[in-house]
């Protein structure tokens, strides 16, 4: 399949993709709003000449978050637009920098040639900065047309992803060809790239730039100050982040087998999607004494889980919790960013299924950093070892820290490569 052909079966999908927008507002109204934006019609004025940023949604624009400040601070007179795909991205980019006149928003218009051209002309960047596999085929031939060069930053394409590339590449490997920077997390990655149609002189390993997440160190102060509000310093509090739909109960099920032996385990349960907020708070309800983030109000001796059901918070509920459980894992969705809780030295379990963080899981793993669990028994009992071997438990999250530290620098090798761009 070519690009011509790609764009011919787009057309043709747009009532399928009404519907999903559709289907998906019903549980989450925002995707019923803005919808001029995902078309290139009706945006609001923007700043021209700058940096156009895509990070597809929450995950990415976080990750993104240290890439953009570093870019706003070295090219002081350029705007920054940041597009993503989802309300919820929108959400947190919009709350990481609401301060900063020059980062500018909107939803990236849907992959067709005239909605790309649209967009492109409005915003016209000198630099383009895909986020790390959001390939879009039309977006990238229309900058290419202008002049605009693209560069694909802390990239990562697992083997199945390759596989799937690799059967469209007519349309892949014109694509690849078309971009002038692909900054990979790994050397294996790299390899896929080039296989698939990707400049060697264009393929770049600068590593992760998760690694380079920057805390705040009032955030461990700030979370210990709750805790004392809640009279919770002794009490063994661990989290359960970025949960998907099939995880909750299995994880409230471990939550209720750990209460048998440590009657005051508090649990911290955050799902990923603010939509599944009401029905994982049901589901708790159902279980156990159970409060809501969002209500304001202080976590008692009697409360045995706290639903994390605010935006842009996770680092803080991980600052507050002893042990950290990173969802996504315990089902087949690939799992989530486990440098997170490593950053701020907690140890790190997760479910089995982290095909999304191979090489930086396999890096915790080998430092003893991580432990993988199958099932709610498997987590119930080793969030109950580390909560009975303290010792244990420390120096897991010093050994997560260390590789933490150990591999930083990839942002500033991305930030050059990006560099010789302009």
């Amino acid at each position: 399949m070519n690009r011509t052909l790609y764009t011919l079966l787009f057309h043709l999908g747009l009532p399928l993709v009404a519907l999903r927008l559709y289907l998906r507002s019903r549980k989450a109204p925002a995707y019923a709003k803005r919808i001029g934006e995902r078309f290139a019609k009706g945006l609001a004025p923007m700043q021209t000449g700058g940096i156009w940023v895509h990070a597809v949604s929450v995950g990415e624009s976080i990750a993104a978050a240290p890439m953009v400040r570093a870019l706003l601070k070295r090219y002081p007179q350029l705007p920054i637009t940041i597009t993503c795909m989802t309300p919820t991205g929108s959400e947190r980019v919009r709350a990481m920098f609401a301060d900063e006149p020059r980062v500018q928003h909107c939803y990236l218009p849907y992959d067709l040639p005239w909605a790309a051209a649209r967009f492109l002309d409005h915003v016209q960047p000198r630099l383009a900065v895909i986020m790390e596999t959001e390939l879009w085929p039309n977006h990238i031939n229309q900058c290419a047309k202008r002049g605009i060069p693209v560069a694909l930053a802390n990239a990562r394409l697992s083997e199945r992803s390759a596989r799937g590339y690799g059967r469209f590449a007519r349309l892949t490997q014109p694509m690849l060809a078309q971009m002038s920077l692909i900054a990979v997390q790994t050397e294996a990655e790299a390899e896929r790239f080039r296989q698939l149609g990707a400049r060697p002189e264009c393929v770049e390993v600068t590593g992760s730039i998760k690694f380079d997440l920057s805390i705040d160190p009032q955030l461990l102060v700030r979370a210990g100050q709750l805790r004392a509000q809640w009279q919770a310093d002794r009490r063994p509090v661990w989290i359960a982040a970025s949960t998907h739909e099939g995880e909750d109960a299995i994880i409230l099920q471990a939550h209720r087998q750990l209460l048998e032996h440590h009657a005051d385990a508090l649990l911290i349960l955050v799902p990923r999607h603010p939509e599944r907020f009401n029905a994982v708070f049901e589901l708790c309800q159902q279980q156990c004494v159970t409060q809501r983030r969002s209500s304001g109000e202080a976590v008692t001796e009697q409360t045995q889980v706290l639903l994390g059901d605010t935006m842009g918070e996770l680092l803080f509920l991980y600052a507050l919790a002893d042990i950290a459980f990173v969802g996504g894992s315990l089902v087949a969705n690939g799992g989530h960013n486990v440098l997170e809780p490593a950053a701020l030295s907690k140890p790190v379990l997760s479910g089995p299924h982290l095909f999304n963080f191979l090489e930086i899981a396999a890096m915790l793993r080998e430092a003893g950093a991580l432990q993988e669990v199958d099932d709610a028994q498997g987590l119930a009992a080793q969030v109950r070892r580390l909560i009975e071997l303290p010792i244990d438990a420390r120096r897991m999250g010093d050994a997560g820290l260390s590789v933490m530290r150990a591999n930083q620098g990839a942002l500033q090798r991305l930030l050059d490569g990006l560099a010789r761009l302009f």
